[in-house]
């Protein structure tokens, strides 16, 4: 019988994206443990704020927690920036920053020049269910700033009316 690869969801968010996640970090880790996943990315909207409990919670559940952030670009792409090391954490936090500093309390404003010098970070790009090819230019401007080999196309199931799950993204040359 033929073994699944290990499994590793890579945009997740928790209760500190207000509004939009729901549960706490440890209920997020424990249930990842319980279905067998190899790790976990927590990517709140353009914060870490959950970063230390999510590590303190993988660590107490032997489970990698690999931070990042989700962001909605104004000039391209929503994006997941996913951090690799160290340098990674640091340039998202001043990404992060400066995004926040640019608008008013509890919003943020980031664009792709924030893209650019972001290493140690791999970006997911995240079309929208039955986007066009307009997206495209936001696309390679990702491309552009972070590398071709730091950046993926990625595709969510999502709900699609009538009980139905969204198809792939559409698949174009990026790089």
């Amino acid at each position: 019988m033929a073994t699944l690869p290990d499994y590793a969801e890579l945009h997740c968010l928790s209760n500190y994206s207000f509004l939009r996640g729901a549960s706490h970090v440890e209920e997020l880790v424990g249930r990842a443990r319980e279905l067998g996943y190899g790790a976990l990315a927590i990517t709140e909207e353009c914060s870490l704020a959950s970063a230390p409990r999510a590590h303190l919670a993988g660590k107490a559940a032997g489970l990698p927690i690999i931070h990042g952030t989700e962001l909605q670009l104004e000039d391209g792409p929503k994006i997941v920036l996913l951090v690799a090391d160290g340098k990674g954490y640091a340039a998202l936090s001043r990404l992060i920053s400066r995004a926040r500093q640019r608008a008013a309390k509890g919003q943020y404003r980031a664009c792709l020049a924030d893209l650019e010098g972001v290493g140690g970070c791999l970006a997911i790009l995240l079309p929208r269910p039955g986007l066009d090819d307009g997206w495209l230019p936001g696309a390679r401007g990702c491309v552009a700033a972070l590398g071709s080999a730091a950046v993926w196309l990625g595709v969510e199931l999502t709900p699609a009316g009538g009980g139905r799950w969204g198809a792939p993204a559409p698949s174009a040359g990026l790089g």
